[in-house]
């Protein structure tokens, strides 16, 4: 619960970073870094699905 947090908040100053923490790198990852480039606000709302998807 504690690390859930911490990657929200990690997601939320930049995503591709809490998607890193929480899968790795792969399709997920890669995805998160594309919508962060394409729209900071897209990278954010994916980084926090990746998170709590789980």
């Amino acid at each position: 619960m504690t690390m859930d947090v911490l990657r929200i908040l990690i997601a939320i100053i930049l995503p591709p970073l809490g998607v890193f923490l929480q899968v790795g790198i792969g399709l997920q990852f890669w995805l998160n870094i594309l919508l962060t480039l394409l729209g900071y606000i897209p990278g954010i709302i994916h980084a926090i699905w990746v998170i709590l998807r789980k």
